[in-house]
């Protein structure tokens, strides 16, 4: 592959968390060429509106989009796709119910032209803590949790509030500082779970917008700073953030990029022909613009 490595964000959780439903909600509103992967079609009913062409390998989506069936030979289909199918803009892959999805991103790093955007994990509100109450499954399903840079806590419409909330705690005690999404019916704004956060070029305002349920705010750092830093504030703080990403100038001219998902971040190197700017979105229960607007303002390097 050339160009930029393409970002792969791994979609885990157990039987009946909604993982389906969301791969079908981000077809439907990410607005970005996906290609999404299952280990069968069967597992996957993509809603039939959106099919355009179906063979045996693979299924064309509107919107530029392709389903591909890895069965077993996961690393061979992956690179497969990536052929077939040019010009993608990410890649999801949903594992199996009873997968490890830190193990499957894990295998994907070490394969050229690709990177790991997030892994996001499935919870259903209704079940998860009686799944993980089964002796047999609290290991695999504390597995999954550890694994996880967003927990999206699904089906929150189907518990009464008392219950939510006593979810929403169990899970901070099983998985403290991994950031909790509550969705019905798998809808998450796609930048939260993609990463498709804009990044900022010179002449090119940056705007920062979310769904009904995040606020967002943009970050100018006029000044060098240190990129690590303020990565590792953004990522580390208590500021109620689930995504950012941008540039900030470095020392002696060109840029770093800053990504954070969760509480996992990077730093790396880019051009000078971005313009500065990091888009940051929170959950608006829990995000603190003023302290994320004190942080912005480190003292410059």
């Amino acid at each position: 592959m050339t160009g930029p490595a393409l970002p792969v964000t791994v979609i885990g959780g157990y039987l009946g968390a909604g993982k389906t439903t969301l791969v079908n909600h981000l077809l439907r509103s990410s607005g970005l060429r996906l290609a999404v992967m299952v280990n069968e079609f069967g597992a996957l009913p993509i809603d039939r509106d959106l099919i355009e062409a179906e063979d045996e390998a693979l299924i064309s989506i509107s919107g530029g989009c392709v389903c591909c069936e890895y069965g077993d030979d996961m690393v061979s289909a992956l690179m497969k796709i990536t052929e077939m199918a040019p010009g993608l803009d990410h890649i999801l892959l949903e594992s199996s119910g009873v997968a490890i999805p830190g193990s499957i991103m894990a295998s994907l790093l070490f394969l050229d032209g690709l990177r790991g955007d997030g892994v996001v994990v499935m919870a259903d509100a209704a079940g998860i803590r009686e799944t993980a109450a089964n002796s047999y499954l609290t290991d695999t399903i504390q597995r999954q949790l550890d694994d996880a840079d967003i927990v999206v806590l699904n089906k929150a419409d189907l518990v009464a509030p008392e219950d939510l909330a006593a979810t929403r705690t169990w899970l901070r005690d099983h998985v403290p500082g991994t950031r909790i999404v509550e969705a019905e019916h798998g809808k998450v704004s796609p930048q939260v779970l993609l990463g498709a956060i804009p990044l900022p070029r010179q002449g090119h305002k940056v705007t920062g917008h979310a769904d009904a349920l995040f606020q967002s705010r943009v970050l100018h750092p006029a000044e060098p700073v240190d990129a690590i830093v303020l990565a590792r504030g953004l990522a580390e703080g208590d500021l109620g953030l689930v995504r950012a990403k941008g540039y900030v100038p470095k020392p002696g001219g060109g840029m770093s990029l800053i990504q954070v998902v969760g509480s996992r971040w990077t730093v790396e190197d880019a051009g000078d022909s971005h313009a500065p700017g990091i888009v940051c979105i929170g959950l608006k229960a829990t995000f603190d613009p003023a302290q994320l607007e004190r942080l912005g303002q480190l003292d410059p390097v």
